[in-house]
């Protein structure tokens, strides 16, 4: 199947102090950006995370603490990053849960607005896992014929994800036609995050904190419990879409789950 493209698709990916979206930050970033014609470019940098790597990370980026103090931090690179992200549908392998929600939550600390609106995610991992089960350095083998060189590299990991998705819309000829189909294929089958950012979860059909000291409890329940804790979350400004959540639901709205359907 040959992809026909509407508007630019852009690839990307990130290597962070580690593979927690709330608490980690992004020591680096690439982007691959593939016009309707097939012309491709490229960018890349290195982001300071302004605290400790630490060394199980480095270990498998390969980013020290030397290497990023040299690098701007993410409030500078926010605004450029934008740019590249603009005006296309969105790509990667495993984007819909590491790399979105580490986005998600680092514009979120540098107050700069981030919205996914109008964007199509394709995930080459969620197609690789339902169609052929493993790890991109498999994916890139067994659909590309090609050995990942420098993984773990956000150049490299990018490129070769844009590399295996592309194989993948070609070898599959059952997979939707187009971005639209592409991307609900993509979309998480569990949807257990209630927001972008992942600090709400769906349990028992109810949106529940995940993070803080009510970790898995109700929303609902701590609005009854503990009025003041999810006023303080309502208040705080780096919460982002989470303290939406809790501000309407100390007026009496909650999150409703929607129907598979």
């Amino acid at each position: 199947m040959a992809l026909k493209l509407e508007r630019d698709l852009v690839f990307f990916d990130l290597e962070a102090t580690g593979t927690d979206p709330l608490r980690d930050r992004i020591v680096s970033v690439a982007v691959v950006r593939m016009k309707p014609d097939g012309e491709r470019s490229r960018w890349s940098t290195l982001v300071n995370p302004e605290t400790a790597i630490p060394p199980e990370a480095i270990a498998v980026h390969h980013i020290t603490d030397e290497m990023a103090a040299k690098a701007p931090p993410f409030r500078q690179v926010a605004p450029v990053l934008l740019e590249k992200l603009d005006a296309a549908d969105w790509g990667g392998f495993g984007v819909t849960r590491y790399d979105i929600p580490m986005l998600v939550n680092e514009f979120k600390r540098v107050d700069i607005p981030f919205s996914m609106e109008g964007r199509r995610v394709l995930d080459a991992q969620i197609i690789f896992h339902k169609m052929e089960p493993r790890t991109l350095t498999a994916a890139l083998k067994f659909f590309c014929g090609k050995e990942l060189r420098n993984a773990h590299s956000a150049d490299a990991d990018a490129e070769a994800s844009l590399e295996v998705f592309l194989s993948q819309v070609e070898r599959y000829p059952e997979l939707p036609p187009d971005l639209d189909g592409l991307a609900r294929f993509c979309a998480p089958s569990d949807a257990k995050s209630v927001d972008s950012g992942g600090r709400f979860a769906w349990r028992h059909g109810e949106a529940a904190f995940n993070f803080g000291k009510y970790r898995t409890q109700s929303l609902r329940e701590v609005v009854r419990s503990d009025r003041g804790y999810v006023e303080w979350v309502a208040r705080t400004k780096d919460m982002g879409e989470a303290a939406d959540i809790c501000f309407k639901a100390l007026q009496g709205t909650f999150p409703q789950k929607k129907s598979d359907g």
